[in-house]
């Protein structure tokens, strides 16, 4: 079987410290990819992830930076430049999650997951667009959720922002097609802190594990979507949004 093979390219990832992003930082460095680890005060792990690709013999470096500040992420697309290359493939995986009754949910609360979860895809496809399309060719994979498309009560903006990123994702797929390839994947319930006391009710967390799958996923098994769709084996695929998600939604 010919394997995915990601020589010569560069991927920035942002939210790539821990999790679902950590995960498929590793697997696009292990296709060969060089691949920029972005994070926001979490250094200590984002050099680990550094460390864990270079062991394995690909290139990586740290990149901190808000991807709800425009400047900033302007200076961190030039440094990944700088020091990778030309961004040939974006993840916008950095994300938040607020469990919070609709109407105890303040604009504050609204504005921080909306700037987190939907500005930033915004922002950082905004700064590396033009270079793609200045080179004929690119991938663009944004992170929604199931969440997306579900809805679920008590997280509003989560939702809103999620079904914001599906629906940015096709503008634009068509907008950029057919040099650049833009999809997203809506990932269901995945073993990261976001499923944690920390952020979800025990009553959610039960709902979660109650799918098909009789399980949550694990971040690796969202990364294989991820590696697909940096790939030329994903030639074909434009603003399509990919679920793995253990059966927990059957659209």
């Amino acid at each position: 079987m010919t394997t995915i093979s990601l020589e010569g390219k560069t991927a920035l990832v942002t939210g790539a410290a821990t999790g679902i992003g950590r995960a498929i930082a590793v697997a696009l460095a292990a296709a060969g990819a060089r691949v920029a680890v972005n994070h926001l005060g979490r250094a200590a792990d984002a050099r680990h992830v550094v460390k864990e690709i270079a062991a394995a013999g690909a290139s990586a470096i740290e990149v901190e930076a808000d991807i709800t500040k425009a400047v900033k992420v302007e200076r961190m697309v030039d440094k990944v430049r700088s020091s990778l290359g030309q961004v040939d493939i974006l993840v916008n995986n950095a994300g938040v999650i607020l469990e919070k009754p609709f109407l105890e949910t303040s604009e504050e609360d609204w504005d921080f997951v909306l700037n987190a979860d939907l500005k930033g895809v915004f922002l950082c496809s905004r700064a590396v667009l033009p270079a793609m399309v200045g080179q004929g060719s690119g991938a663009v994979i944004n992170i929604a959720s199931e969440l997306g498309f579900l809805g679920r009560e008590r997280y509003v903006p989560y939702c809103a922002a999620k079904a914001g990123v599906i629906g940015l994702t096709r503008a634009m797929a068509r907008e950029f097609a057919p040099a650049i390839r833009v999809n997203a994947i809506a990932p269901g319930p995945i073993n990261t802190s976001m499923l944690s006391p920390e952020h979800m009710s025990a009553e959610m967390l039960k709902r979660e594990r109650a799918i098909p799958a009789s399980r949550v996923g694990e971040p690796e098994e969202v990364a294989g979507t991820a590696l697909f769709l940096a790939s030329d084996f994903a030639s074909f695929y434009f603003g399509q949004v990919l679920s793995p998600n253990g059966g927990a939604w059957m659209g």
